[in-house]
């Protein structure tokens, strides 16, 4: 009786050991799970940076910290970006004039919320290896925000004039919060809306708060629902309600009227079809391929597809991001090549005259934001070539990294990475679109996960087996 009392005593314990401590992680998954209440609250990314204290104290009192591959290029990064605060000061010909000081708020948010993302994504990685953070459970929380994003498209679209004064905003002073950038932080609003088309229309926003960002993230949370629901074991009733979710949302997909979400969609696909047929699934190639001509078919003979074709004979903001996109670029290869001019600047005027500037009629006229119309374009004017460069090496170096993971999670990681390659052009990835492509990659760095059995998601060669434990520094201490 003794020896069976000692030996159920040990497998106790033992279980007790391998079984993930419940509060690690908490603050993550609260992030993510409990976004839409943060952003009714009127903080949204300003929760952020608190998560960022919490994985900054955690990942302090370890004894050592894994990281993962390529992390060395995203540190030379936020080098680059430090070092381009340097020049603040330093005012381009045919821009508005500042000091450093009055230049010096955009480039702390900026470089306070890269590292913020740094710090999560970091601390995320190491509970993920160590298994007290599962990797289904951060995909299914992935996913939850596509549903949150659809939820808030379908708001968006159909109550697009919703908005209300948020707790958070009430209590600022009223000279801080009717500030525009202020605002897009604290004021929840369904959607932004735009006369583009001669009329106004609301574009969905919400939970984001803009339309591009919500654009993003709905390319991203896309990707990790069809891994949720298709690839990791499920119930039957959550694929046939995620597969329903799908159809819904082309329905905010199309009426954000965004052509950068309707080709980042079609490059994921594409990219996503390529790598199942390279690892050997021409069967999951067709079921996407499949998938995506009835998604096609749908918006064409409804009229969703009159949407689409309104937006494609309405390219209002083609010009204006032209002219911003090669200024940028003329500005800082002439003046500041290594490391920029810290942020972002104003013109004077238009592209066609510096007396061009916001007007009633027109608000938005003149005075048009260098790099603030696509993330590769912000990185280059803010952070020169130096930071260009280090960006771009640290997402070639993942994807090179990974290249030969045909998982369902290395195929949507790298997807996922790959597409902030292409939004790069015309999106800003702070700051959620830039957290959630991290965990993306703290997902694809991670390792493989067991995933639906005898499904097209399995490379082949690996069906039934499962990934080897992780043991931290601590267990082989021990």
């Amino acid at each position: 009786m003794t020896l069976l009392a000692a030996a159920r005593s040990a497998g106790r314990s033992r279980i007790a050991q391998e079984r993930p401590p419940a509060k690690e992680g908490a603050s993550l998954a609260w992030l993510l799970a409990a976004y839409p209440l943060w952003w009714a609250l009127g903080l949204g990314v300003l929760v952020i940076p608190f998560v960022a204290a919490v994985a900054a104290v955690k990942l302090v009192r370890r004894r050592s910290i894994a990281v993962p591959p390529a992390f060395g290029w995203w540190l030379l990064f936020l080098l680059a970006v430090t070092l381009s605060l340097a020049n603040l000061g330093v005012d381009p010909p045919g821009t508005v004039p500042e000091t450093w000081f009055s230049s010096l708020p955009g480039a702390t948010f900026r470089l306070g919320f890269y590292c913020c993302c740094t710090l999560i994504a970091l601390w995320a990685y190491n509970l993920v290896v160590e298994g007290k953070l599962r990797r289904e459970r951060l995909i299914r929380l992935l996913a939850w925000l596509f549903v949150v994003t659809v939820a808030g498209g379908l708001l968006g679209t159909f109550f697009g004039h919703f908005e209300y004064t948020s707790p958070v905003e009430a209590l600022l002073p009223k000279a801080v919060a009717k500030d525009g950038f202020v605002q897009s932080l604290v004021h929840p609003a369904a959607a932004q809306t735009m006369d583009f088309l001669g009329y106004e229309t609301p574009r969905p926003a919400a939970p984001w708060g803009y339309t591009n960002t919500w654009g993003n993230n709905f390319a991203i949370t896309a990707v990790w629902l069809v891994v949720a629901a298709f690839c990791v074991p499920t119930a039957t009733k959550w694929r046939v309600g995620a597969a329903a979710l799908l159809v819904v949302s082309l329905v905010p997909a199309v009426y954000s009227m965004n052509r950068g979400l309707w080709l980042g969609l079609a490059a994921v696909a594409v990219f996503a079809a390529l790598r199942l047929l390279v690892s050997g699934r021409p069967g999951g190639m067709l079921a996407l391929g499949g998938a995506g001509c009835a998604a096609v078919l749908l918006v064409v003979l409804t009229p969703l597809g009159t949407v689409v074709q309104t937006r494609l004979d309405n390219g209002h903001s083609d010009e204006g991001r032209a002219f911003s996109s090669e200024r940028a670029t003329e500005l800082v290869i002439a003046h500041s090549p290594v490391i920029g001019f810290g942020s972002t600047r104003k013109t004077l005027g238009s592209g066609e005259s510096i007396a061009v500037g916001p007007t009633p009629e027109c608000p938005r006229c003149g005075g048009r934001t260098l790099g603030g119309n696509g993330q590769l374009w912000q990185v280059l004017f803010a952070h020169g070539l130096l930071g260009t460069i280090t960006y771009l090496g640290f997402t070639l170096a993942v994807l090179w990294r990974f290249r030969s993971d045909h998982s369902a999670v290395g195929i949507a990681g790298s997807a996922v990475v790959g597409f902030s390659l292409l939004s790069m052009f015309y999106y800003n990835a702070l700051v959620t679109p830039l957290l959630l492509t991290l965990l993306s990659y703290v997902l694809l760095a991670a390792g493989r996960m067991p995933e639906a059995p005898g499904g097209a998601c399995e490379p082949p060669g690996v069906r039934g087996r499962l990934p080897v434990p992780y043991h931290g520094p601590e267990t082989e201490k021990r």
